[in-house]
């Protein structure tokens, strides 16, 4: 986490989430190029999902360009866009993990390989990790 903003939480929740959406997008090109022999609907639903997280990624690149135009004067009605975005970028990646589960469970080619399994764990404790800090800042916001 960068902690070059100060008080700039709106900068400080569009860092990560820029920075995660993209790790989420090349944790779904991992899974297919480590597993060749993946079931034909679990590649196409990766490939989804690579496709879900770097619509995602991009979304989240337009409002820190927003942000930064601002100038350090964000709206409130910017303010609660970002926390939006920042909800269903939480809720995305809570709906990878899941899929990451079922892919350990259901797919033959990965509950076969134990380094696959390994990845995929790293890959789903990444995810939870973004999850952990966007509820923090989510929280925050609430209070």
């Amino acid at each position: 986490m960068q902690f070059y903003y100060g008080n700039q939480m709106p900068l400080r929740v569009l860092d990560e989430a820029e920075f995660w959406k993209h790790q989420e997008e090349e944790h779904t090109v991992v899974i297919r190029e480590l597993v060749k022999d993946l079931e034909q609907q679990y590649v196409e639903r990766l490939k989804e999902w690579e496709k879900a997280f770097a619509q995602t990624h991009q979304q989240v690149v337009r409002y820190i360009e927003t942000v930064n135009r601002s100038q350090g004067q964000v709206s409130q009605a910017l303010f609660q866009d970002i926390l939006q975005l920042t909800s269903f970028c939480l809720q995305q990646s809570e709906q990878f993990i899941q899929f990451c589960r079922t892919l350990m469970q259901d797919s033959k080619p990965i509950s076969t390989n134990p380094t696959a399994k390994v990845v995929l764990n790293h890959i789903i404790v990444e995810s939870e990790y973004f999850i952990g800090i966007a509820q923090t800042i989510l929280y925050q916001q609430s209070h």
